[in-house]
């Protein structure tokens, strides 16, 4: 592992932390209590505006990873390119971490995958030194991903996403998982925020669900995104029952 621990130091001042994101619960209990990692692959699961996406772009900043998606090693501008949870969160780093952030930029490896951007990074990086052959732009959108997952997911290092099941398939789904898992044995760290319940089954996964209540750490089974996707596949007219007969009354 490369990342041990993210915490907000003690001698922030607080009102560096008023305002949003640091209403957001998980992001405050972050910032109070600091949150372990403790295994290669972290999944943080949870729903539209929990905060998910929020902790990943501050971990991506605050380990030198650009946020914006793209590798280890990239240098801000100015502050300004920065989250407001991202200038304010630290990393507390294993040995092999503090080598890979000190060290020279190539020996950096890493990369942080966020769907908002991914396709304009598989569209326009292929071919370029320190990136990938194989021109992406000709594939769909899925194929582009699992060609990136391939190319820059090699060598132990700190692998970030956010939602990167937005272009897969099931299938592809399936296939990352493996990545993840391997990864995860080779001496990277994966540290992952999606909404899929193929992604969070990763074997030895640490599950970091996030919510109204904060974070919390749980197993596969008692995951509220894996209830829902269970019911749903077993009796779909349950839950459709109620928005087309809504959809129809206002119709």
């Amino acid at each position: 592992m490369l990342v041990q621990r993210i915490f907000v130091p003690q001698w922030i001042s607080i009102d560096r932390m008023d305002g949003w994101p640091f209403t957001v619960p998980c992001v405050r209990q972050i910032a109070d209590k600091g949150l372990e990692f403790t295994a290669p692959v972290t999944m943080i699961v949870g729903e539209n505006g929990s905060g998910k996406s929020t902790i990943v772009e501050a971990v991506a900043e605050s380990f030198g990873v650009d946020s914006r998606g793209g590798k280890v090693g990239r240098r801000y501008t100015n502050d300004n390119d920065q989250t407001a949870f991202g200038k304010v969160l630290a990393v507390d780093c294993t040995p092999a971490g503090h080598r890979m952030r000190r060290g020279p930029r190539l020996k950096k490896k890493g990369f942080f995958l966020r769907a908002e951007t991914a396709v304009s990074l598989i569209e326009n990086l292929h071919g370029k030194p320190g990136y990938w052959e194989a021109d992406t732009s000709a594939m769909s959108h899925g194929e582009g991903f699992l060609a990136l997952f391939e190319e820059m997911f090699r060598e132990p290092g700190l692998y970030i996403m956010d939602e990167p099941e937005a272009a897969l398939s099931f299938t592809s789904c399936l296939q990352l998982v493996a990545l993840m898992h391997e990864l995860g044995r080779s001496g990277s760290q994966i540290v992952c925020a999606t909404h899929s319940p193929i992604l969070a089954s990763t074997p030895g996964a640490d599950i970091v669900e996030v919510g109204d209540f904060g974070y919390r750490r749980t197993d596969w089974a008692s995951l509220d995104l894996v209830d829902h996707w269970r019911r749903y596949l077993n009796k779909p007219e349950a839950y459709l029952r109620h928005l087309t007969d809504e959809a129809e009354n206002h119709g």
